[in-house]
């Protein structure tokens, strides 16, 4: 019996983890307009953080939707970054559009598809993208772990390149308009507000 019991236990826990979370939705329209706020920083000071230099290359603020999450339990990245978040804004937070997009997240990529594009592809590339997040500190880092999908979030921090003693580095990109390899941002969040 007391097996039994134990058994039914571990299969709410595993179904309570596995079971994904309702998306928070608005109805139709543009719920971040604003395209992302970036300041390039020059020769800024490094500064560590657990066993690494995180270097400050440009002072950044966004205000979008949560068009998907994946967190990241893992890895190097892992160990920085947990969470990343596809954000969208412009057209691309507005649920009348969203609607024709099937939005996933793997290996730190954001992936799109639509059967019938119902904006430009290059308005898509610059209107989303998938952001690496480093929590400054363990409040930002639990506010993270409870934004969900759906939301409209602003998130205020530093894109930053963080290099190790062993010669491994990660390096966001400086653009809203590149794709591919090496185009998330990688974002130092000091400070989260969800709408």
């Amino acid at each position: 019996m007391l097996n039994k019991i134990l058994w039914i236990i571990a299969a709410g826990i595993v179904a309570i983890m596995i079971w994904p979370e309702p998306e928070i939705t608005y109805g139709p329209g543009v719920r971040a307009p604003k395209q992302p706020l970036q300041t390039n920083l020059s020769n800024a000071s490094g500064f560590k953080h657990q066993d690494y230099t995180i270097t400050p290359l440009a002072n950044f603020s966004i205000n979008a939707k949560v068009l998907s999450r994946e967190n990241y339990y893992s890895g190097r990245e892992a160990d920085l970054s947990p969470v990343d978040f596809a954000l969208g804004w412009g057209r691309m937070s507005d649920e009348s559009i969203l609607q024709h997009f099937d939005i996933s997240q793997r290996n730190r990529w954001y992936y799109w598809r639509s059967d019938n594009m119902p904006i430009p592809r290059n308005e898509i590339s610059s209107s989303s993208a998938n952001m690496h997040l480093i929590p400054a500190n363990n409040q930002i880092k639990g506010q993270l772990a409870r934004v969900k999908k759906g939301q409209v979030i602003s998130l205020k921090g530093k894109l930053v390149k963080v290099n190790a003693a062993d010669g491994w580095r990660w390096q966001s990109s400086l653009s809203r308009t590149d794709t591919g390899d090496g185009a998330c941002e990688l974002i130092w969040v000091e400070s989260i507000r969800v709408h």
